[in-house]
């Protein structure tokens, strides 16, 4: 179970950020925005269960609590 949890998040979060570089490409501000708060949320759900989930300084400073 906490394998298919594992790769159910880095999916997720695969998808959040092609889903973002779209919405920057587009100049969609508000896609943007939203997707860098879903990476941020997928990021701290993998924190909270041991999951190290490799990300970018960028999307650090977006995990802020």
């Amino acid at each position: 179970m906490t394998a298919m949890f594992d790769q159910e998040l880095r999916e997720q979060l695969a998808q959040a950020r092609r889903d973002l570089a779209a919405a920057r490409a587009e100049g969609d501000a508000d896609g943007v925005q939203a997707y860098e708060g879903r990476i941020a949320e997928l990021l701290r759900l993998a924190a909270q269960h041991g999951i190290d989930l490799p990300h970018s300084t960028d999307e650090e400073e977006h995990n802020e609590p």
